[in-house]
């Protein structure tokens, strides 16, 4: 169960945060980006602001996501 969450919560927050930083991508893409958001941003705000339970895990999924667009898109305008 917690995968489809994961899968669940990384396609929203994958969703959200492309759009956001207008980025357009696939829907394996979207869900992939939203997934390590919720990975990144997960434990970014656990740590730093001890935010508990679902709340937190999706919000920090989408700044989590959101910051991985942003550093995609650095790396990749430098080349």
């Amino acid at each position: 169960m917690p995968v489809l969450f994961l899968i669940i919560v990384g396609a929203a927050a994958g969703f959200i945060a492309t759009r956001v930083m207008d980025l357009k991508t696939d829907l394996i893409t979207t869900v992939v980006i939203g997934m390590l958001g919720a990975l990144i941003g997960g434990l970014v705000l656990r740590f730093l602001l001890m935010l508990s339970g679902m709340a937190a895990g999706f919000v920090g999924a989408v700044l989590g996501a959101m910051l991985l667009i942003w550093a995609w898109k650095a790396i990749r305008g430098r080349r």
